[in-house]
């Protein structure tokens, strides 16, 4: 990220995105570019996480989603998993008191239950501590997955059903928004992944239907603000239709 941090964001504030979602990628891979343990690659990621949400309070985003762990991630390595926990109770615990000041909210998606009891414990601790706070949102998706997260709003909708508290035919697309990990968020406007993986990694797989969608061959420890800056700009040169035929028109010449 050093020496690319001068670029400036040259798009219109209603041009820009209000939710950000970011599929983190590429920690191992730049750790190993680097000759150094996966490890490295995690710590290096924490910065980037850093710089990108700080980039996004500046840049007018309300709502920035990130991907910290995936509920397939369970298969990597126990030492690595591990370390992972350890990394993110640390950043809750030593990141707390800047989320308040910069008046940040925090919102956790996923399933907690798996999750070591002390980081479940830190990540309570966190949500409260920002409860009041009314500027950006800060979502953590950890132990996420899309499938799960639509596998438990069918249970719960279909048990309100055979309970008689809620009739089938009154489900609607909205019915289902309400009972997603996400409930209360508006849906991403652009999804950023990096690292240059094609896929979608079983994340927002409802929210993110009309997504924009921008890949960078970027890894995550080298992601950064004007690396975000690029993707806003990106954004705001297309034309969203949302399955229609006319949507918002591209700006013109839009560049970071």
């Amino acid at each position: 990220m050093e020496g690319m941090e001068a670029v400036e964001l040259n798009v219109p504030l209603e041009r820009r995105p209000k939710h950000v979602a970011v599929i983190m990628d590429g920690n191992g891979r730049w750790a190993q570019q680097q000759s150094l343990p996966r490890i490295e690659g995690h710590l290096r990621g924490v910065e980037s996480v850093r710089a990108v949400m700080e980039a996004c309070r500046e840049f007018g985003v309300e709502v920035l989603t990130l991907y910290c762990l995936s509920s397939e991630n369970w298969k990597r390595p126990a030492l690595e998993l591990e370390f992972l926990m350890t990394l993110l109770k640390e950043y809750l615990i030593a990141e707390r008191e800047s989320l308040v000041e910069n008046n940040l909210r925090v919102k956790f998606i996923g399933q907690r239950d798996r999750l070591p009891l002390e980081v479940q414990e830190e990540m309570e601790r966190t949500y409260q501590a920002c409860a009041s706070n009314d500027g950006m949102t800060l979502c953590l998706a950890i132990n996420y997955g899309a499938r799960l997260e639509m596998v438990d709003a069918i249970r719960q909708i279909a048990a309100e059903v055979q309970q008689g508290e809620m009739e089938l035919s009154s489900i609607t697309e909205d019915t289902v928004d309400r009972y997603l990990y996400t409930a209360g968020l508006p849906d991403p406007d652009l999804l950023i992944r990096t690292s240059g993986e094609m896929r979608i990694s079983n994340f927002l797989l409802w929210q993110i239907s009309y997504s924009e969608i921008y890949v960078t061959d970027t890894l995550w420890p080298e992601f950064g603000r004007s690396e975000l800056a690029l993707a806003i700009a990106d954004y705001a040169g297309r034309n969203r239709r949302f399955g229609g035929l006319q949507g918002k028109s591209p700006l013109p010449n839009t560049h970071a």
